[in-house]
């Protein structure tokens, strides 16, 4: 295993020293007292996470004191991956939809593609404003070794947890102020900024303003990231609407406000597609805007992410992003896929089903955790139950090999201790493409736990990117 703050000969990297420093000079009582600040903080502006084995109960998600630390030389390389990774998926996703390419240069098979549920009909042969469906996307990164980094998944349609990102470090910032004097940390307090500016520049083409109207669209205060909205909404300087307060007329959208109607020029929307608008999807939906499909298709506004970008974080797609940067950006990938086997493939079921005990299996439209296998933690009667899943639906699953995440100094009862960790920077791609220094730290807090997710017992750190 990977240790960020220990090199092999077990002495602390450089860009470490500072912090080792500081917290050989913290004792338990302060440890223990600014772990309760951090938790009453949480508490008091309510970021919570939803468990959905525990009768959807919310908790305050456990925050990490020490940062993880990233050079400059290291962010750079994370940083160029990252924005070439998103720029290929978003080519990938408008030609899907428009030219089918990569299907007639036999790199993907069309029927691959087009049976996914994630493929939405509807938007063939349409272009959103730029050619860009997916103006967010989150890229989780492992790190096995010094430079080696590997993507796990990315996250096109609504990816979440940059409020942690922007929480974590203005705790951090408020408890331990000198430390920030002394470490020369990028800032990424900007984001908020740097996403609105995003969203703007992507207005529709009948805005008829120098200065684009932006709403950030919540399916409601039950929704597990409702914190996250109304928190962006209000470092954005936006309204948070939900769809009662919107109305279609005259292929335009618009707000209701006590002065009276304002039109709607960019919807950032945190919505699934399938309750987006009931009369282009489910009908049943109560949450979506009627109508709004159709201003979008007529250039009244613009809906981000698009219908459809989901397609493109699908696992089953995952395996060719490689391919697709050099077949749309003309580029050697510079951040590695993990080896991947698909289930469906004959040959790849049989090599899972005789290795499963080593591997890693998701299902191919899972997240948060759930309906995974990990091989080497599992007890024989869960992979046996598992195996029988795969053979009933391979076409639902992939597997990995369990590679061991790297390792970052975590505080486990006012001890130091290596927990492993993964990383989800936050690509915006808009009239530019930009990476904010720094992301999102998950940990997981288990001993010899490989899942860093809140809702299977996760926590999250401040994220460091230290200037060149």
């Amino acid at each position: 295993m990977f240790d960020e703050m220990y090199s092999e000969d077990a002495q602390i990297r450089q860009h470490y020293l500072q912090v080792n420093s500081w917290l050989r000079t913290m004792s338990s009582t302060v440890i223990s007292q600014k772990n309760y600040e951090a938790e009453s903080h949480f508490k008091r502006i309510g970021i919570t996470f939803s468990v959905k084995d525990d009768d959807m109960s919310e908790r305050i998600i456990p925050f990490d004191l020490i940062p993880r630390i990233l050079t400059n030389y290291e962010w750079s390389k994370i940083e160029k991956g990252v924005i070439q990774r998103s720029k290929a998926l978003n080519a990938f996703l408008y030609d899907i939809y428009n030219n089918g390419e990569i299907f007639k240069a036999g790199i993907i098979p069309e029927e691959n593609i087009l049976k996914k549920d994630s493929y939405d009909q509807s938007m063939i042969n349409f272009s959103p404003p730029n050619k860009i469906y997916s103006p967010i996307v989150g890229v989780d990164l492992i790190r096995t070794g010094k430079d080696d980094f590997y993507v796990l998944e990315d996250n096109c349609r609504t990816p979440s947890g940059v409020s942690y990102m922007l929480e974590n470090r203005e705790i951090m910032m408020k408890m331990f102020p000198d430390l920030f004097h002394s470490n020369r940390v990028l800032r990424v307090d900007d984001y908020p900024t740097r996403l609105l500016q995003t969203l703007m520049s992507l207005a529709p083409k009948k805005c008829d303003s120098s200065v684009p109207t932006v709403v950030l669209l919540t399916p409601g205060h039950l929704n597990s990231a409702y914190y996250e909205h109304t928190f962006l909404s209000d470092q954005m300087g936006i309204e948070m609407v939900e769809a009662q307060d919107l109305f279609v007329e005259n292929d335009f959208l618009y707000m209701k406000t006590v002065d009276g109607p304002k039109k709607i020029d960019v919807v950032y929307r945190r919505i699934d597609d399938d309750y987006l608008d009931p009369l282009a999807y489910n009908p049943n939906s109560v949450i979506g805007v009627p109508g709004i499909t159709h201003v979008y298709k007529t250039g009244g506004v613009n809906i981000c992410s698009a219908p459809g970008a989901g397609i493109a974080d699908d696992k089953a797609v995952y395996i060719y992003v490689p391919e697709m940067i050099k077949f749309y950006l003309g580029e050697t990938p510079i951040l590695d896929n993990v080896q991947t086997w698909r289930c469906e493939r004959d040959d790849d079921l049989k090599y899972v089903l005789e290795n499963i005990d080593e591997l890693v299996i998701k299902e191919v439209d899972g997240s948060g955790g759930h309906g995974m296998l990990i091989g080497p933690k599992s007890t024989k009667q869960e992979i046996e139950d598992f195996s029988s899943k795969l053979k009933l639906h391979p076409e639902g699953y992939i597997a990995q090999p369990t590679l061991d995440l790297s390792s970052s100094p975590t505080l486990i009862d006012n001890e130091i201790s290596g927990r492993r960790v993964d990383l989800r920077p936050f690509c915006l791609l808009g009239e530019k493409v930009q990476l904010c220094p720094g992301g999102l730290t998950r940990v997981a807090l288990g001993k010899g736990s490989y899942v860093v997710n809140s809702s299977q017992g996760g926590g999250v750190k401040d994220t460091w990117v230290l200037a060149d």
